[in-house]
C-alpha cells in the first residue's frame, strides 16, 4: 500500500454537483479543479459525487487517476471500493455507517488506502480499531447543514488519544482557522468549499506551508 505520504495531508473533496444530466459539462470542470489543486500542492483528492451511477463515476475517477499519476497526490473514491479498484484509484473513503475497513480490505484489496468519516470520539476509535488507514473527524467548525461543531478542544483531545495516527479534521476549515487545527495535532485538513475555490485554496496552502516551516 502506498500510504498517504508526508504530512500535512491536504484533501480536496469534490463538490457533489455532478449528475447524469450534467455530467458532460461537470466532468471537465471537476477535472480542471483537480488538475489545478494537484499542481498547487494538494495531496489528497476525494471524488465524492454521490448521484453518479457507477459507469460515470468510473469515467470521472479514471480521468482523475491520470491527473494524479506521478504527482504524489492520492486519489480516493467515496464509498465505492469497486469503482476505486476498477479506475486505478489509490483508495476508498467510507461514510461513518459503511462497511468496516477490514471487511473492505478482505473483500477487495489489501493495497487500498481506506479512510473513514467519523463524528465522535467513539466512532473514531472504532474506525481505527477496524483497520482504517486514516480518519476524517468533524465537523470541527460550523458549516451549513451539519450538526453542532465539535470544536478545536475535542479535536485536540482526539489527536492526543490517537497519537501519530493520521487524523484529518473537516467541517468549516478555511484559511482563517486551518493553522488552529494543525496546532491541535491534526495530520492535515480536508475541505470542500475552501479547496474548490481557487483563491481560498491557495491561501490555505500558503498558511500550511508557513506552519510546516516553523
Amino acid at each position: 500500500m502506498k500510504g498517504l505520504g508526508e504530512r500535512p495531508h491536504i484533501c480536496l473533496i469534490t463538490e457533489g454537483k455532478a449528475s447524469p444530466q450534467n455530467f458532460e459539462s461537470e466532468k471537465p470542470r471537476i477535472l480542471a479543479t483537480i488538475r489545478d489543486a494537484v499542481s498547487e500542492g494538494v495531496t489528497l483528492i476525494q471524488i465524492r459525487e454521490k448521484t453518479l451511477p457507477a459507469r460515470l463515476l468510473f469515467d470521472l475517477s479514471a480521468h482523475a487517476v491520470t491527473i494524479c499519476a506521478n504527482s504524489g497526490a492520492r486519489l480516493l473514491v467515496n464509498d465505492r471500493a469497486d469503482v476505486a479498484i476498477a479506475s486505478g484509484a489509490d483508495g476508498v473513503h467510507l461514510p461513518e455507517n459503511s462497511v468496516p475497513p477490514h471487511a473492505i480490505r478482505r473483500a477487495f484489496s489489501s493495497d487500498l488506502i481506506i479512510g473513514v468519516s467519523t463524528h465522535t470520539i467513539e466512532s473514531a476509535s472504532s474506525a481505527v480499531e477496524n483497520g482504517a488507514d486514516y480518519i476524517f473527524f468533524g465537523p470541527v467548525f460550523a458549516t451549513p447543514g451539519k450538526a453542532s461543531p465539535a470544536g478545536v478542544d475535542a479535536l485536540r483531545d482526539l489527536c492526543q488519544k490517537l497519537g501519530e495516527f493520521p487524523l484529518i479534521p473537516i467541517g468549516g476549515i478555511d484559511e482563517d482557522n486551518c493553522e488552529h487545527v494543525m496546532l491541535a495535532g491534526a495530520a492535515g485538513i480536508a475541505a470542500i468549499r475552501a479547496m474548490n475555490e481557487p483563491e481560498s485554496r491557495r491561501k490555505v496552502l500558503d498558511v500550511l506551508s508557513v506552519a510546516k516551516l516553523r
